[in-house]
């Protein structure tokens, strides 16, 4: 066996088109590409909602509302949903590390207390956020809020 008899096995290798080199590779002029457009120019991607130049849909659609952007979303939990919490953990104190340990939300997550359903026990609780009902409801049932 020498050098120049050498070839891969079967199936080894795939027959690829040499693009781009010349007019003796048979490819030569537009290399396969087509003539102009945009489809034939290097560094081509297509955009995610591209509808051929035509003007896309989200920009055709009216907007209506208004959107803040310095909102703050807060994840909800009633007092029947802190009482079952409690519970099932047999815990004293939930607070913000307990319900993240736990993956009742995510680290960054704004926990926000609400009123409705009632504690059956004493619980200190720690949130971002509280309303007024959840506050009085807690502390009749002699426990604690604390805001962060």
């Amino acid at each position: 066996m020498k050098l120049h008899e050498l070839k891969p096995s079967k199936g080894a290798t795939k027959n690829k088109k040499r693009v781009g080199r010349g007019e003796g590779s048979k490819r030569g002029g537009t290399s396969t590409r087509g003539h102009n457009g945009a489809k034939s120019r290097s560094g081509y991607s297509k955009k995610r909602n591209f509808e051929g130049g035509q003007m896309p849909l989200q920009k055709r659609v009216p907007k209506r509302g208004f959107f803040s952007r310095n909102r703050k979303v807060y994840v909800p939990f009633n007092l029947d949903r802190l009482t079952e919490i409690a519970e099932k953990h047999s815990a004293e104190e939930i607070n913000l590390d307990f319900l993240v340990e736990k993956s009742y939300v995510r680290k960054k997550e704004m926990v926000k207390i609400l009123g409705d359903g009632e504690l059956k026990k004493p619980l200190k609780l720690t949130a971002h956020a509280a309303s007024e009902s959840a506050k009085k409801a807690v502390e009749e049932a002699g426990g604690s809020i604390t805001i962060v």
